[in-house]
């Protein structure tokens, strides 16, 4: 779906020698229905690659393939969604508005187009505020609308350039579940993060680039598991038990590095505790109801 080879970028200093090069000889394949984290710190390379995939910028060096055709080849361009790092939205125009002038562009039939706009806004929370006008949208709710924007041409291959920047919690596992749903019906997602947590949580293969060169790309499982150590989760463990396994671990010839309570994330705990508060007050509220 998506193929890199020796793809290079140099950028030459107006009126001097000096020149950087941002992407040296990548080489990359992405398959259909793969959700492929492209990771690096800043200046690494990785928004310049993304345009080059998207026809936005011509290589210097090497070639890029997406859908099997040249990434400049316009015929490509109906069967992809962008998400750019800023939504560049027009502000004075609603999210209803905004939908229908992208889905007008991609040329989509009136009644296919109405249809579909409304499916995106409910998918991406937004049905409530559809007759708002953008200027009036926090910086949450305008990502949100620019990643409904990026799907309105329901595309085959969708590049997402920090997805959830600009989110709460809440909000960024519900974009989270989008993304794994899109996944689920087939589509190709590439998408740059610089939340190692959200990557980690939902990519299925990552690529890590620094100073313009590949440096690790594979499996997520595979690059982050310690194959040296082992895990064994147990309910109900005594002092005695622990005592006794630690003995039996140690006449194996095998060391027990440490024992500790299992953990959950960060995330788990904020979902759960916003679940909770707000079945509370929803109970508070219906039982002021009936006095």
């Amino acid at each position: 779906m998506i193929e890199a080879e020796k793809l290079t970028k140099i950028f030459h200093a107006p009126f001097s020698r000096f020149k950087v090069k941002a992407v040296d000889s990548l080489d990359l394949k992405i398959f259909r229905g793969e959700i492929f984290g492209f990771l690096g710190p800043n200046g690494s390379g990785k928004t310049t690659s993304m345009k080059m995939f998207l026809g936005l910028l011509n290589p210097t060096g090497g070639n890029a393939w997406v859908l099997g055709k040249e990434a400049h080849d316009v015929a490509v361009k109906n069967r992809i969604g962008f998400l750019p790092e800023e939504s560049y939205l027009y502000r004075f125009l609603t999210a209803e508005e905004t939908l229908d002038f992208y889905g007008r562009i991609f040329k989509i039939p009136k009644q296919e187009r109405n249809k579909r706009i409304g499916e995106l806004l409910e998918l991406v929370g937004l049905t409530h505020a559809r007759k708002r006008p953008v200027k009036e949208y926090s910086k949450g709710m305008a990502r949100r609308l620019g990643f409904a924007q990026a799907l309105i041409n329901d595309p085959e291959v969708i590049f997402l350039d920090e997805p959830t920047s600009g989110l709460d919690p809440i909000v960024t596992r519900h974009v989270k579940d989008i993304i794994i749903d899109l996944k689920k019906q087939g589509k190709t997602i590439f998408m740059s993060s610089h939340l190692l947590a959200d990557v980690e949580d939902i990519c299925d293969q990552i690529a890590i680039i620094h100073l313009g060169k590949l440096r690790t790309v594979g499996a997520v499982k595979d690059l982050i598991a310690n194959k040296t150590i082992s895990e064994i989760s147990i309910q109900g463990l005594n002092k005695k038990l622990e005592e006794d396994i630690k003995e039996l671990i140690k006449k194996s010839g095998a060391e027990c590095i440490d024992v500790h309570s299992a953990t959950e994330t960060l995330e788990t705990l904020f979902l759960r505790t916003v679940k909770t508060s707000t079945d509370m007050d929803a109970e508070d509220q219906k039982n002021s109801l009936k006095e």
